[in-house]
């Protein structure tokens, strides 16, 4: 039950957000908007309000706006899609994906205001022992001190990060403090795999620190942006072939949102704003039926002064909503054999 509950929380918030970025800028720009829908499928409620009709549907796996003169076919008047000028349709296009990325920003912000952030204490305490290294293998637990290392005491984590550093890659010996026990280990670093330095895989004891409004508000939008730059990369190793691609169709994220669930509401809050980056990055691609690749029409559209063609426009969204069905279909069935 709880993974139904938070599996609706997180698609919810992700399908609203993103739809109303698009319903709010298509009203702004004076698009008429004829429908707000979240959810697919049969109507389980709606109500007309002016011109425009907001309605809930049954499954909880999309939505969408229907703005007039958007779909190929569709009459063309004042208010319509195709009348506006290029920059009001571009922005309609990006706005979706742009509430999806504001998103985190504000639930990253009022986490580190209320929850706080990890931040480093600088005494030479383990907070974490990274399985598959040296530390782990030579028997180190999170909440060990570091007494010395070498023989030369250390009494914060930068000067234990200096003195392991500079015994490079030979072994070193480390005076450990557990409780009442004081043990030496003797321990062979080997190099981190992403600086090349010598890494035993141990990692400082954090504390939760709560942070002001607006060093909260400049943290949250660094947080963001690195999240961002992480999926492009890993997105671009997924492509070249460097990483193995892992894809989750709806069945998988409803699991890991019932999982992160169980560790509470701000974890499932934190699994909301990665999963709404996600759909921002993947939306934005410029693949057919995506805002990615409208948006890219759009711009071939300002390059050389020429429209589309609605015959085209038809064959290209056919085109990708054939292609996200495929790949819906073999994410759902690589979720069920895990």
């Amino acid at each position: 039950m709880l993974t139904v509950l938070a599996c609706i929380f997180v698609f919810g918030i992700l399908i609203s957000v993103h739809e109303f970025g698009h319903f709010i800028c298509a009203k702004l720009t004076g698009m008429r908007v004829d429908e707000f829908s979240i959810g697919f499928g049969p109507e389980l409620y709606s109500n007309q309000d002016g011109e425009t009709l907001y309605s809930l549907r049954a499954i909880p796996l999309g939505g969408y706006n229907k703005i007039a003169g958007m779909d190929p076919g569709d009459p063309v008047d004042d208010r319509s899609f195709k009348a506006k000028p290029l920059p009001a349709r571009m922005l309609v296009i990006l706005a979706g994906s742009f509430m999806n990325i504001l998103l985190p920003v504000l639930i990253f912000w009022v986490l580190f205001m209320t929850e706080g952030i990890g931040m480093p204490v600088d005494k030479p305490v383990l907070g974490q022992v990274v399985p598959g290294y040296a530390a782990a293998e030579s028997g180190l637990l999170p909440e060990d001190k570091v007494l010395s290392v070498n023989g030369k005491a250390v009494t914060s984590w930068q000067e234990m990060r200096t003195q392991l550093l500079a015994g490079g890659m030979q072994p070193l010996e480390l005076k450990i403090q557990r409780q009442d026990l004081v043990k030496t280990y003797t321990i062979t670093p080997r190099a981190n795999p992403e600086t090349g330095k010598p890494f035993i895989g141990v990692v400082a004891k954090m504390d939760k620190q709560r942070l002001g409004p607006v060093t909260a508000l400049k943290t949250s939008v660094i947080a963001t942006a690195d999240t961002i730059k992480e999926m492009l990369t890993a997105l671009y190793k997924m492509v070249t072939g460097k990483t193995a691609a892992e894809v989750s169709g709806p069945i998988g994220v409803a699991k890991m949102a019932g999982q992160v669930a169980h560790q509470g509401i701000s974890m499932l809050f934190q699994f909301t704003a990665l999963l709404s980056l996600n759909l921002a990055v993947i939306n934005l691609l410029p693949l057919p039926a995506l805002d990615g690749g409208h948006f890219f029409l759009l711009l071939w559209e300002g390059v050389t002064g020429r429209k589309v063609g609605e015959k085209a426009m038809q064959n290209i969204q056919t085109a990708g909503i054939i292609m996200i069905l495929a790949i819906t279909i073999f994410a759902t069935y690589k979720d069920l054999l895990r």
